[in-house]
């Protein structure tokens, strides 16, 4: 046991290690800057919580953060409904499911700075031909305006993503013992009975991991807002990924920048963790 005990703990110790340096040390040192006047290279004045109360006043971070819950709530919800809805499909017994799978998930395999300009493209261009061929005027200027621009931010999103939440839901799903569903079947249930008493409830950890994984990524999207509409237009379609780079970076405000970081962080980490939470409990209850 005792020999067990120590092969366990050095297993971890590169993972617990790459954590330290990656996650834990910057956190701190980027916590203790935020409450000085860091410009990037050096702290020479310690300012309290000056920076937190300036941020709390303004404008195009909390817009940012308004926008991004929006963007966070609804991609969420379609992620999991598509997901979940392709798992299905790729279980049933299919000639082409293999393949199905392969094509779902693919999208996940490409870079989000490269999806960004291919939908770029597609948004501006493809759009407005077919809306010019068409004589569809609402075709015609996407990503011109907030509204179609949060659109094709979202479109992008469960383009990359539903394959990727999809193989979560299809692990979850093929642990189903086949009894229970040819006893329903016997029992006369229809699919949507089956699918309400038994698939629901034995996926409902699925939802669990699958909720916790697309809430923190709809949160630090920053390579496809960049690519896609840069914030554009007059920074209405800005995340708060993208408003925190800009403020570090282009206005050379560091500290100022990491500040935004660290509360970005915890309204993270609450929401996620409140989730996680609540659906565990829902699991019991399921």
């Amino acid at each position: 046991m005792r020999n067990r005990d120590v092969s366990f703990w050095l297993f971890l110790t590169p993972v617990l290690l790459g954590l330290g340096l990656v996650v834990i040390v910057p956190l701190i040192y980027g916590t203790y800057y935020s409450f000085t006047d860091w410009n990037g290279l050096s702290a020479n004045e310690f300012v309290g919580f000056d920076h937190y109360v300036r941020l709390f006043q303004d404008q195009a971070f909390l817009s940012s953060i308004w926008f991004t819950i929006k963007f966070a709530f609804v991609t969420v919800i379609l992620l999991n409904i598509i997901g979940l809805g392709l798992a299905l499909l790729v279980t049933q017994k299919l000639k082409t499911s293999n393949l199905l799978r392969t094509i779902f998930f693919m999208p996940n395999m490409i870079g989000g700075l490269i999806l960004g300009f291919i939908w770029q493209f597609i948004f501006i261009s493809v759009f407005s031909d077919i809306g010019e061929a068409l004589g569809i005027e609402a075709l015609q200027g996407w990503l011109s305006t907030t509204n179609t621009g949060f659109w094709g931010l979202v479109i992008l999103t469960l383009w990359q993503m539903s394959g990727y939440i999809m193989i979560i839901y299809i692990a979850y799903l093929q642990n189903i013992p086949g009894e229970l569903i040819e006893a329903a079947k016997i029992d006369g249930a229809s699919s949507w009975q089956r699918f309400k008493s038994i698939t629901f409830p034995l996926v409902a950890p699925a939802f669990t991991v699958s909720l916790f994984l697309t809430l923190s990524n709809s949160f630090k999207i920053y390579d496809q807002n960049l690519s896609l509409t840069n914030g554009g237009p007059y920074e209405s379609t800005q995340m708060v990924a993208m408003e925190i780079v800009k403020t570090a970076f282009s206005a050379n405000e560091m500290a100022y920048g990491q500040a935004k970081a660290v509360v970005f962080f915890f309204i993270v980490a609450a929401i996620a963790l409140t989730q996680v939470y609540y659906n565990k409990k829902r699991e019991v209850d399921l």
